[in-house]
């Protein structure tokens, strides 16, 4: 049967901490982005025709506010399963240890 371990205690681990710190960082960011922060205007992807075009000009900023806010939100969740599969890793590391071979 083959093995699922494919990593070594220390990067799993390390693969771990980079996922906590990616899922608490980027919610904090769509957190932000959805509640429209002043301080972000300068990430979110707008042009000059964007305000121009528009008949509302906030509505077009608003929206784009909230897709950038859903894109952090899309890569918090893929730290959580990059998250779990270093957990994963960890367990069949520690599994391991115990085996006789």
């Amino acid at each position: 049967m083959p093995s699922l371990l494919f990593c070594g205690p220390k990067l799993a681990a390390c693969g771990i901490v980079l996922s906590v710190w990616g899922v608490v960082m980027l919610a904090m960011l769509g957190i932000f982005f959805c509640s429209k922060s002043a301080v972000l205007i300068e990430d979110v992807p707008f042009t000059e025709e964007d305000i121009r075009n528009d008949k509302s000009p906030p509505q077009n900023i608003y929206s784009l506010y909230n897709q950038v806010g859903i894109n952090c939100f899309i890569a918090a969740a893929i730290y959580v399963g990059v998250g779990a599969v270093s957990l994963c890793q960890v367990r069949l590391n520690k599994r391991q240890e115990y085996l006789v071979t």
